[in-house]
């Protein structure tokens, strides 16, 4: 008869496995500790959903440079556009969570998940947000020869006969968009949506009488209001410009609770570790102090913000909720772009 010596495996003691978790949790949270004493030790990557030379490049740049200065470690702007900012954002979001990529948005980051039926990353759930960079107030404005003296006027001849006024913008969900969509939804008026490919053509259209109203930014406002050829009747935030003390807001001229502007924000992909957000919203708010920055941000008309992980994850559900009832309520369509 064969005799088998048959041993059972040993198992560790629950103390003993107790003690083996235990460690291995002071273990990672040793090399966590570690990887932000020591963040950052090699460049950071910023990933700008935009092509460069437009405004949220402009923004991010100014973020990069702030950011290069205070870290010791270079900034590496890396433009990804297209997709109407999705295939940058999706790339940022599904980088490495270690702290070394992160990237600027703007506010449509806000409008997109409830403008498109299926984005490849969730906003909320993929992101962590790092800071609140800047703002950037729009300006409504009516054509010269259409005789409103003031937004109020305005709101009276488009309740007088919908449909009957147009406004142009760059696109649909664009921060152009939304801030006419407000504006009808809050005033209860129909003002026409006009699409058109860029600002400028914008511009010459409301000058030439040929769109009665637009809600551009201040930057690219600024010169044709000052020259006579458009009238302001708000800014669309929450206090004047000083580029334009003397213009009400919306909220003053007759639309209570108005507020839309562009916004711009720093994220980073889920799972980022906290020590390193924190760090980083630090320095991105340092930054956004500085006299170079709000020298850059102050000529586009815009004014810099410094706040906290947790303020800006707030800022940005409440912004994600208001855009879902403004796309709800006016039906628009998605237009993705290249």
């Amino acid at each position: 008869m064969i005799h088998t010596n048959y041993s059972r495996p040993v198992r560790p003691s629950r103390s003993l496995a107790l003690s083996m978790i235990l460690c291995a949790c002071l273990t990672a949270g040793a090399a966590i500790a570690a990887d932000a004493t020591d963040y950052p030790n090699r460049p950071i990557r910023l990933i700008v959903p935009y092509a460069a030379g437009g405004n949220g490049d402009i923004v991010a740049r100014i973020v990069a440079d702030g950011l290069s200065a205070r870290l010791g470690q270079q900034v590496v702007v890396d433009n990804r556009p297209g997709g109407s900012s999705v295939i940058g954002s999706d790339m940022a979001a599904k980088a490495a969570p270690d702290g070394y990529t992160i990237t600027v948005v703007a506010s449509t980051i806000a409008v997109l998940p409830s403008l498109m039926d299926k984005l490849p990353y969730d906003t909320l759930r993929d992101f962590v947000p790092i800071s609140l960079v800047g703002q950037t107030p729009q300006v409504l404005v009516v054509t010269p020869n259409l005789g409103a003296a003031s937004l109020k006027d305005f709101i009276a001849l488009a309740k007088a006969k919908p449909d009957a006024y147009n406004y142009g913008s760059t696109g649909v969900g664009g921060t152009a968009n939304i801030a006419g969509a407000m504006l009808n939804l809050m005033a209860g008026i129909r003002v026409v949506h006009i699409p058109y490919k860029g600002t400028a053509q914008v511009m010459t259209d409301v000058m030439a009488g040929h769109l009665h109203m637009a809600i551009p930014s201040i930057t690219a406002s600024l010169p044709h209001i000052r020259s006579g050829r458009i009238k302001p009747l708000g800014v669309t935030s929450a206090k004047r410009s000083s580029q334009l003390p003397d213009v009400p807001t919306v909220a003053e001229a007759g639309v209570p609770g108005y507020q839309a502007v562009i916004w711009n924000g720093a994220l980073a992909p889920a799972g980022t570790p906290k020590p390193i957000l924190a760090r980083l919203s630090k320095e991105v708010a340092a930054a956004m102090r500085s006299p170079e920055a709000q020298k850059r941000y102050g000529a586009m008309g815009a004014e810099t913000i410094g706040s906290t992980p947790e303020e800006f994850a707030t800022f940005l559900r409440a912004e994600i909720e208001q855009y879902a009832r403004v796309v709800k309520a006016s039906g628009m369509k998605a237009e993705m772009t290249r």
